[in-house]
């Protein structure tokens, strides 16, 4: 019996056939099913590969795997055959989406000039409230 989010018989009939063959001399990988199921369990749930359950195998095998597989493009190859296969039966539906989102800033954080304004500086005004000089006026020092 298959789990949730893991790889079905008919799915792993497809895939089997693009990964890469298990070296003749040397240690051998662990199921590439199981591994698989494992990367797929982490990837859906966000959590890191350390709480990957014991079922799935040591975490370091599913990490270094996907990491390998990754690095060599055997993920690259099984995303476009999926895609290719998929789009030749219709099951692809390919949408376009395109965000037409406009995030304006206020003025004061584009870059706007920092210095007083040729107005505020004729009528005297203050250009910022820690330099105005009302705001020491109980200061011995200051009169």
């Amino acid at each position: 019996m298959v789990g949730r989010g893991e790889l079905t018989d008919q799915a792993w009939a497809v895939i089997e056939p693009l990964l890469p063959p298990n070296r003749r001399s040397g240690g051998q990988w662990a199921d590439h099913r199981r591994t698989i199921n494992g990367i797929l369990w982490r990837l859906r749930t966000g959590a890191p590969w350390r709480d990957l359950p014991e079922r799935y195998g040591p975490w370091q095998t599913c990490y270094e795997r996907f990491r390998r597989w990754q690095q060599d493009g055997t993920w690259d190859r099984l995303l476009a055959c999926a895609q290719t296969k998929s789009d030749a039966v219709g099951q692809v539906e390919w949408t376009i989406s395109v965000d037409a989102t406009i995030n304006r800033a206020h003025q004061h954080a584009a870059g706007a000039r920092h210095r007083q304004a040729l107005e505020d500086r004729q009528k005297g005004r203050p250009s910022n409230p820690t330099n105005d000089p009302m705001r020491d006026w109980d200061d011995p020092a200051a009169g």
